[in-house]
């Protein structure tokens, strides 16, 4: 009997991990299914691209994983059995027109012997009111297809207030103002315009703002967002056409809602090989998972981080089922890379545990360093093994039917 591996989620960490593990372990001893809910590769960290209607080239599923032996699977989660070892899945056709009383019924089961849940993360409205019914997100592509939209009928001089002073909302606030000069941008930040960037950062991103007319509300929270203005704590009504919301991200709610222990983030405790501490059988991978890194700080949710959750999981995987060694190498940070428009970039190199250092790389060299980036990213979604032997090997014996097989040491 085959090892079912079953992935959750075809961001960039579970295709990564899916396309590892296919290259990792011989196809007769192992069948893996990668579930997800749409056809093609969301390259998540070009939403903002997408909001002001730039192309992006489709990347569909089955030419990336064409001959590598993983099954995709198009549906749809709706519920992890972490006791029985089952998934349920809502099939991609009937996702969208099954109400929520229907789901359980008609959702498909799908057991594993392992599984690595890659389900990820959305937009996080921490609460606020009127974010939800008055707020646009860009954390998945639906959302930015949304916002493009909404961008598309905004007359010159109106105005777009982005809330969110991290990466995603720098990359926002700019590439709307870069695209739309017609419009009236500010964004709002909790904290000062980049305040966590080294010096030479924070001077190159306050001109980048000055130049493109990105008015900034620094030190300003936002208690409520409304159909045509967002208030903040301080009593100060910014006007809004537009509201982007980019305060950060929250994990998706499947997990709590499984016995798996999490954190008070939601996100799945894990060792440092991306396994359940709680279910062994159980991996958790980027943004859903909470994985300690250098100082034992939490990584934070990003592409940065996944990639390295990706790597490690499923060398453990394959590792534990074929008597090899564990990996062993370091979750460290190198840089961060930030869009400011097309023309201008900004990439903060940074220590191990992800705090600023002196240097940085900014202006036109700086946005084809992180367009190299994001294409390296995609590319190695479809490439996980380049430059790496490809070692195939025999998984020690059959599991048996409840996932049991010789266990490396930890």
């Amino acid at each position: 009997m085959q090892h079912r591996i079953i992935v959750l989620g075809a961001g960039y960490t579970g295709a990564v991990a899916a396309g590892r593990l296919a290259r990792r372990l011989r196809r007769e001893d192992v069948a893996i299914t990668l579930v997800n809910a749409e056809p093609d590769f969301v390259e998540r960290v070009r939403m903002h691209q997408l909001a002001v209607g730039q192309f992006l080239k489709p990347r569909p599923f089955s030419e990336m994983f064409a001959g590598t032996g993983v099954e995709l699977k198009l549906g749809k989660v709706t519920g992890v059995d972490v006791d029985r070892k089952v998934v349920a899945v809502l099939d991609a056709t009937g996702a969208e027109e099954a109400q929520e009383a229907q789901e359980a019924e008609e959702a498909q089961e799908l057991e594993y012997d392992t599984l690595v849940y890659a389900l990820g993360s959305g937009w996080n409205d921490q609460g606020v009111p009127g974010t939800a019914e008055h707020a646009h997100e860009i954390a998945s592509r639906a959302g930015a297809l949304r916002l493009r939209e909404r961008l598309a009928r905004l007359d010159a001089g109106q105005s777009v207030v982005v809330v969110g002073g991290g990466l995603t909302g720098l990359e926002a606030a700019t590439e709307i103002a870069e695209a739309r000069p017609d419009l009236d941008i500010a964004l709002v930040a909790r904290g000062g315009l980049g305040d966590w960037l080294s010096p030479k950062g924070s001077r190159h991103l306050r001109r980048v703002f000055d130049k493109l007319g990105i008015t900034v509300h620094a030190h300003a929270a936002v208690t409520a967002v409304e159909a045509d203005h967002v208030a903040t704590a301080e009593g100060r009504m910014i006007p809004a056409a537009v509201t982007v919301w980019t305060t950060g991200f929250a994990v998706h709610p499947i997990a709590p809602a499984t016995a798996l222990e999490v954190a008070d983030t939601g996100q799945i405790v894990v060792d440092r090989t991306m396994r359940s501490i709680s279910h062994p059988d159980v991996y958790a991978i980027g943004d859903a998972a909470m994985a300690m890194g250098p100082g034992d700080k939490p990584l934070r949710m990003s592409c940065a981080s996944g990639g390295f959750t990706a790597w490690q999981a499923a060398e453990a995987i394959a590792a534990r089922l074929t008597g090899g060694k564990l990996p062993n190498v370091p979750i460290r940070y190198f840089n961060q890379c930030i869009s400011l428009g097309r023309k201008e970039g900004l990439i903060q190199y940074v220590t191990a545990d992800d705090r600023a250092v002196r240097a940085a790389l900014t202006g036109r060299i700086a946005a084809v360093y992180k367009e190299l980036v994001c294409k390296g990213a995609a590319w190695g979604v479809a490439n996980p093994t380049f430059g790496m032997p490809i070692r195939r090997r025999r998984v020690l014996r059959e599991p048996t039917r409840a996932g049991s097989a010789v266990k490396a040491p930890a």
